[in-house]
């Protein structure tokens, strides 16, 4: 008897908690508007992490607390709350079924509503039951009339509670007395990016690099006085279909600060930036986190030939320019760079070039584009291959029309093979990068050609 009576016990608490959260809620909590503390981290993955504190005011017992600051994209699963000792939560829900006026008519259906109808140049106002909520709505007045009107001239006093102005988030809580407390939590949006863009300025042998991080907002929630934070690397994530699409404003909001702190962390960059963010919705802001002045950088021009067993007849390659970064202290998240420099009082785009995450001390290749005078050619000027072995002679030529000296890498796919498999014979000086490709560093003179023959010889 006694473990039947503490069955019955259990059901009936649990009966009147579900009682007590299904019917209408006595009171509701009220949070303030403006966190008391807030940040966001921003990942590469169109991803956001949203920290917040807030006060809240409480009565004592069952109640919700209704959140309406969130943002739309918000993954609701992600959602962490955690509310002071005494408050007790049971549900949370997130309402996003945002008021129109054809939702608050339907809202209406089988209640008294008013309503005009014109006669003549005035308006002349009644009131009925609302029994139809299509593009003409149906009323019926206490004296049995019946009137179909346009649903723009339906008049409401109030918004019913199941509709809402904007996105939601709906807690349904239970605290053991009235009292002022703070809650605090964290939720994932998406449609919240940033990505790094670079400005470099050639001075010779010399750059000049500023760094910018550009927020693109979409996440359907403003961000006022917001500690920011920038995640550089791809996190692993679970994979789930998103469908939402938001157009960006043209809007662009520029802030000339440097001193972001860089932190290293687990594999990851972050980049904190020193002040607090104001983030629009539908809107890129830019924060500028890098400027390096007098970097060193080697110039480099390389051209890429087929393997020569596929050669036939002549071939004419346009030579490619980069610059050569040896070296940096810093890591580069990835990025655009952008590469200009002047000459007499005109600014020129040289190029532009994408780079990946990069850690510190990594050499860096920024590539400019195809340089107007340096050219190379390969012409196939033997081949004696037979059943056995690819032979074949190859003639490689540079041609320099610039007023200056250019040293050029020629490469050329080629495996290294040994026990007399493979051989090449030439009087240029070549390397192999990786066992698969030689390397012909070609040097130039002003206005001149150079040329070289290579035997390769290779078993099939």
């Amino acid at each position: 008897m006694e473990i039947l009576h503490k069955g019955l016990s259990m059901r009936t608490s649990s009966l009147l908690l579900l009682s007590l959260f299904t019917a209408s809620l006595l009171t509701a909590g009220t949070i303030v508007q403006e966190p008391a503390d807030a940040s966001l981290v921003v990942y590469n993955g169109n991803l956001g992490l949203v920290h917040e504190k807030r006060s809240v005011q409480l009565d004592k017992g069952a109640q919700e607390l209704v959140y309406n600051d969130v943002a739309q994209s918000i993954i609701t699963d992600s959602v962490n709350v955690t509310f002071a000792k005494g408050i007790q939560l049971y549900s949370q829900q997130y309402r996003f079924d945002q008021i129109n006026a054809q939702k608050l008519a339907q809202t209406h259906l089988g209640k008294d509503v008013r309503f005009y109808i014109k006669t003549g140049s005035d308006l002349l106002y009644k009131e009925g039951t609302l029994l139809s909520a299509a593009s003409q709505a149906v009323i019926k007045t206490n004296k049995g009339e019946i009137y179909t009107v346009p649903a723009s001239a339906l008049i409401f006093s109030s918004i019913p509670k199941e509709l809402i102005t904007k996105p939601s988030l709906v807690w349904n809580i239970n605290a053991s007395k009235a009292s002022r407390s703070t809650l605090s939590m964290d939720y994932l949006v998406n449609n919240i990016s940033w990505k790094s863009n670079y400005v470099l300025k050639l001075k010779k042998e010399h750059i000049d690099l500023n760094g910018w991080i550009t927020i693109n907002n979409r996440s359907g929630k403003a961000f006022k006085d917001t500690k920011l934070t920038v995640l550089a690397g791809d996190i692993n994530r679970a994979r789930e279909p998103v469908n939402r699409h938001y157009m960006a404003k043209a809007a662009m909001a520029e802030m000339d600060t440097v001193g972001v702190q860089e932190l290293s962390h687990e594999g990851y960059h972050l980049y904190k930036i020193p002040f607090n963010v104001n983030l629009a919705n539908n809107e890129k802001s830019q924060i500028k986190f890098l400027d390096l002045k007098n970097i060193p950088i080697t110039r480099k021009y390389k051209a890429t030939f087929t393997s020569p067993f596929y050669a036939n007849g002549e071939r004419k390659l346009n030579v490619t320019q980069y610059l050569e970064i040896k070296s940096l202290e810093k890591a580069l998240p990835m990025g655009t760079i952008r590469s200009y420099s002047k000459v007499d009082d005109t600014t020129l785009l040289l190029g532009e070039s994408s780079i990946n995450h990069t850690p510190k001390h990594e050499k860096i290749k920024v590539t400019l584009g195809k340089n107007f005078d340096l050219i190379a050619r390969s012409k196939m000027l033997s081949n004696n291959s037979d059943r056995y072995f690819n032979d074949v002679k190859v003639n490689y030529e540079v041609t320099n029309r610039s007023e200056h000296t250019k040293t050029v890498e020629l490469l050329v796919p080629y495996v290294k093979r040994n026990n007399r498999q493979s051989s090449v014979s030439s009087d240029q000086k070549y390397s192999w990068k990786n066992g698969k490709i030689l390397s012909f560093n070609v040097t130039v003179k002003a206005d001149s050609k150079k040329s070289f023959e290579v035997h390769f010889r290779a078993k099939k």
